[in-house]
């Protein structure tokens, strides 16, 4: 248990603290309380696993998940499916999860249940498998595994940065040479003085190893240690299951917010400052249809991941600082799974609403600031957050700044204008933000603002692809919105070879210290482009006029034509009147079953079902065969093949069941040597401590063997049949049925009080063995080569 415990620190840098210390030790009292009761009442497997069960369900709810026990201790029927759920789906959330881990609420189940199960399993181990005799070393070691997994597991599951790594590393293996060593037994009995001598020998012998293997290995440890960054975690090997792209795209809806909620409220803040902007989703990736949040098969640095976090948030270290604390967000009308923030958030918390129970639904990538809740923001839900925004960075000090190497994905399909324009607008700029400045100055200057509305003098098509940024830049007078003319700045920026991504969110009017209500009216996009040392600086390259020029084309004169008979007029569907960009399709047809099997039972019926195939499979053919060896032997066409098959299966099970079936012998000395094999079985069992073997000893030597015959009358079974045989064989009477059958029923009997002495291991290897009564070299010939003689 102290070893358990050695492991059990290291999960400090995965938890951020030692909260996770409670569950874990609660575990390890659980498990070792729940095996030492097994031991002393001498319970069954069965029973030990059962009642092991029941304490884990009924001590984790206060020691796991307390938070939602009733009075504090007593177990809910919400925590104990916490519990179970914990113990299928934590193993994979750990691994995904950012540090520090906070949420799900069921995560610190894992070190409960993990170390339950260590303790359980060792402390049954050590106060009944230890206590046989001969008390080999190796069974100690068997042993440790479950305290050395424990100690692995820290690693696997922890972080790049070690707990103690050299600390705990040395003080494992010197309780474990300790162990190992001061457990072995020394094989023999001696006197008091000669067993206080050797004790004192056995001290100082192991001082000596632990010394030296202290020493050495630290020192080797020191000297051939990898490099941090090279530690090996799995949650830097393993990606996170959600998957952003099953949402659409944030940027595809902007319309919505600028014609259907224009004056709706869709949520409140409070704690912002003038000029601050509420971000709702960054965009890095263009397909050519739209722009969109990077997936998760994405291996861009840049680009981030999504993890499931808790209260705490990874901070965004590419970035020149600002905090905001206190600041609240209250749902109105909003209702979308992409959550309202600012800036880079470093901790958030639900206050009020629905959200309060789905906290366990909340991810978020710290790359881009944005943030998740799967289960949806809806009317009434609050939440405050602690951040920290990008300063305000002058065009003056990025004069001489370089854009930063950031790796995005590649931005495919854009359209071939969106270089020629970028090239136009730049002109004979130099340095990275003189073109960025030239080209926003452009778009800003000689393009105008529409959202498409009925009231706008010209319209406006949707969409932001490759198709509409091409209408935009190739007609006479640029005419969009936020929407258009974000995609086209940050595709010209990408062109030049520099990292730019969108930003869609909201821009409303902001008093200090008063709550700003957020309408759909005050939907923008921006730009934001990486420099060195800086951060993501934002870019506004929407036009701010709006009083559009009519372009004046002359009126074509008209010529009368022809009269046609005009085709019946079709009603058009409203929505072919425009061209919306095309969206992939990102919701699946809900499932018409009512009910669907979790994922987790197939994987863990498989993990039974194989083993039980390839243990018991075999077992299944080897039996038919056996049944049809017998069945053949007994219905043979002659009486005393019947009998000599008898003795067949008799010398065939017991060559089976390990005993060795002497060659070149009489069938008579053949049964002597059996039952003498027996005998020394059943004694060697009882002197070795073997329990079962001596149980099964002790009542046949009473008489209660498994055929219901004793011990003192196995001799006698075997030479009947073995005279019996013989008589069959060379006498060359007829044999009478009764007789065949007596011959098959005292063969019985004798197999059984063969097998009753044998121990478990034995008696089912021997279900997996074949043998043949041919291989007996000294079987005895048949009655008709016995006529010949």
């Amino acid at each position: 248990m102290a070893l358990a415990a050695i492991g059990l620190v290291g999960f400090e840098p995965s938890f951020g603290g030692y909260s996770f210390l409670v569950p874990a030790l609660g575990g390890l009292v659980v498990g070792v309380a729940t095996a030492v009761v097994a031991s002393v009442f001498r319970l069954s497997v069965v029973t030990t696993i059962v009642a092991a069960v029941v304490a884990y369900f009924l001590c984790g709810t206060a020691l796991a998940v307390p938070q939602q026990a009733l009075l504090g201790v007593f177990p809910s029927l919400q925590s104990l499916s916490t519990l179970a759920l914990g113990t299928v789906y934590g193993w994979a959330d750990i691994v995904t999860l950012q540090t520090p881990i906070e949420a799900p609420q069921h995560i610190t189940v894992v070190p409960y249940v993990a170390t339950w199960v260590v303790a359980l399993v060792s402390t049954t181990l050590a106060t009944r498998w230890l206590t046989r005799t001969p008390r080999a070393a190796w069974r100690f070691g068997v042993v440790l595994l479950g305290p050395l997994a424990i100690y692995v597991a820290s690693i696997l599951i922890g972080t790049d940065d070690p707990y103690q790594a050299g600390v705990r590393g040395v003080g494992f293996a010197a309780i474990a040479l300790v162990w190992l060593g001061w457990r072995r037994s020394d094989g023999s009995n001696m006197a008091q003085a000669g067993a206080r001598k050797l004790r004192g020998r056995k001290i100082a012998g192991i001082a000596i190893v632990v010394s030296a293997a202290v020493l050495l290995g630290g020192g080797a440890g020191w000297w051939i240690a990898p490099a941090q960054d090279q530690r090996f975690v799995l949650r830097d090997e393993i990606e996170p299951p959600f998957d952003p792209l099953q949402y659409p795209s944030p940027l595809a809806g902007f319309r919505h917010y600028t014609k259907q909620v224009t004056d709706e409220v869709l949520f409140s803040v409070s704690g912002l400052k003038p000029g601050d902007s509420i971000r709702l989703a960054t965009l890095d990736s263009f397909t050519g249809k739209l722009w969109n949040v990077t997936g998760a098969e994405s291996s861009a640095e840049g680009s981030g991941t999504f993890s499931l976090v808790g209260r705490k948030l990874p901070r965004q270290s590419f970035i020149t600082p600002e905090t905001r604390t206190d600041v609240t967000f209250t749902i109105g009308a909003y209702a979308d799974v992409w959550m309202p923030s600012i800036g880079y958030p470093t901790d958030l918390e639900f206050t009020a609403g629905d959200a309060v129970d789905a906290r366990d639904s909340l991810r978020y990538n710290a790359s881009t600031g944005t943030a998740v809740l799967t289960a949806g923001l809806h009317e009434g839900d609050s939440y405050t957050v602690d951040t920290t925004i990008q300063q305000v960075i002058s065009l003056e000090d990025l004069s001489d700044v370089s854009t930063a190497s950031v790796e995005l994905p590649p931005v495919r399909a854009s359209p071939d204008i969106v270089t020629a324009k970028a090239q136009e607008y730049a002109a004979n700029a130099t340095t990275p933000v003189s073109q960025l400045e030239a080209v926003r100055l452009a778009l800003t200057t000689t393009g105008f603002l529409s959202h498409g509305r009925a009231s706008d003098t010209v319209a406006s098509r949707a969409g932001h692809g490759a198709d509409r940024i091409t209408d935009l830049l190739e007609r006479t007078q640029m005419v969009g919105d936020q929407e258009q003319y974000a995609s086209a700045f940050a595709l010209m920026v990408r062109s030049f070879g520099y990292p730019a991504r969108v930003v869609m969110g909201f821009a409303p009017e902001i008093v200090e210290g008063e709550t700003v209500e957020v309408t759909g009216d005050d939907v923008t996009a921006w730009v934001e482009v990486a420099f060195d040392d800086v951060g993501w600086v934002v870019f506004n390259p929407t036009p701010d006029e709006t009083d559009i020029p009519q372009e004046q084309t002359p009126k074509p004169q008209s010529e009368p034509q022809p009269q046609v008979r005009q085709p019946p007029r079709v009603e058009a569907d409203a929505e072919d009147l425009l061209t919306p960009v095309e969206l992939d399709e990102s919701e699946e047809e809900e499932d018409d079953l009512a009910f669907s099997i979790p994922g987790w039972v197939y994987a863990l019926g498989l993990s039974l079902l194989i083993p039980a195939f390839i243990i018991f499979f075999p077992l299944l053919i080897i039996g038919i065969y056996k049944a049809r060896r017998a069945r053949r032997r007994r219905e043979a066409s002659a009486p005393h093949d019947q009998v000599a098959g008898a003795w067949d299966e008799l010398v065939d099970q017991y060559s089976e069941l390990g005993y060795s079936v002497p060659p070149k012998a009489t069938r008579v000395m053949v049964a002597e040597q059996l039952d003498a094999q027996v005998r020394q079985t059943l004694a060697g069992a009882a002197i070795g401590g073997d329990t079962e073997a001596s149980v099964s000893g002790r009542a046949m030597d009473a008489g209660a063997g498994a055929s219901g015959v004793a011990l003192a009358e196995h001799a006698v079974m075997l030479r009947a049949v073995a005279v019996a045989t013989d008589d069959a064989v060379f006498s060359g009477q007829e044999i009478s049925p009764e007789r065949s059958g007596e011959a098959w029923s005292t063969t019985a009997a004798a197999v059984e009080a063969g097998r009753a002495g044998l121990t478990t291991q034995r008696r089912v290897v021997s279900r997996y063995r074949i043998r043949s009564a041919r291989d007996w070299a000294s079987r005895v010939s048949t009655k008709s080569e016995n006529s010949e003689k």
